[in-house]
């Protein structure tokens, strides 16, 4: 277990990771990779109980994690390094024509870590309640948790999941969602507004807690340890994570625009500059 401010750090590394894997590859999503870096971090290294140096596809004895907004690879692939999944060197493979760190997630390559490719989204939440069920059935008591961007729940595939869940009583899943406002080509609110969306999911049977702020690693701790001591109580349960798209670069944040563009070799210092390096760059 790290403390708080341990997290902190990685977390900071992590996002410069992001910046320099992304630029590096002249492509990526660095966006929403930024604002979820303090939760893949919480979760990689105090929330989940996993081993990196023992995984298998089949999860049997451990926590599992599904990405389903499979585009934010570049905090994906950074965290998992950083917690000892793969070498930190290969983070400068990223993006690389054949190599095991493609744009999105691929199960070809047999990257430890990855369960799912997940480049469609809108089926991450599907894959995540068989997962849960598989666990119910073996009798393996630990959880299963899913990530979703905002945006992705405009996809149909997500209620229906969320549906049966609920009905199903799949208590040993916890889904967050990334509520950052923003998607590819507009708000989210402008898009298509997601209207009250803790009501939603408790219309669907699930327990709902919110993190005010997603890009406070004590908030989002305490956060998730609430979410964990609901599951095992009849339904499953829905995180609501409000982060900023691009946190910890100023000029980044609160934008659309980072979604899927890079840094241009030129900004990318400005951007580093305001991200002391604190684990070492790869």
């Amino acid at each position: 277990m790290k403390t708080t401010q341990e997290l902190q750090q990685i977390a900071t590394q992590v996002r410069r990771d992001i910046l320099r894997m992304t630029t590096n590859a002249k492509s990526g999503h660095p966006g929403g990779s930024m604002g979820t870096a303090d939760w893949f971090v919480a979760m990689n290294f105090n929330i989940m109980d996993f081993d990196p140096k023992a995984f298998t596809m089949s999860g049997e004895g451990e926590d599992m994690l599904f990405v389903s907004q499979g585009h934010i690879t570049p905090v994906i692939y950074s965290t998992m390094a950083r917690r000892g999944f793969f070498p930190v060197e290969e983070l400068k493979t990223f993006r690389k024509f054949g190599t095991r760190l493609q744009g999105h997630p691929s199960t070809a390559h047999s990257l430890p870590g990855i369960r799912m490719a997940s480049g469609s989204l809108g089926q991450g939440l599907s894959v995540g309640v068989g997962a849960a069920l598989g666990k119910k059935m073996t009798g393996d008591k630990h959880l299963v948790f899913t990530m979703h961007g905002d945006g992705e729940l405009e996809e149909g595939q997500i209620w229906e999941a969320a549906m049966f869940a609920g009905a199903k009583k799949v208590d040993n899943l916890v889904a967050t969602i990334d509520y950052n406002n923003q998607q590819i080509d507009a708000t989210v609110e402008e898009v298509m507004s997601l209207g009250n969306l803790k009501a939603k999911f408790e219309s669907f049977m699930w327990k709902v807690v919110v993190i005010d702020n997603g890009n406070d690693m004590q908030q989002v701790l305490d956060g998730m340890a609430q979410a964990k001591a609901l599951t095992g109580q009849g339904s499953p349960v829905c995180v609501i994570l409000k982060t900023k798209m691009g946190y910890g670069v100023d000029f980044m944040q609160d934008t659309n625009k980072y979604h899927g563009a890079v840094l241009s070799a030129d900004d990318l210092p400005q951007a580093l500059a305001q991200l002391p390096e604190t684990l070492g760059d790869f």
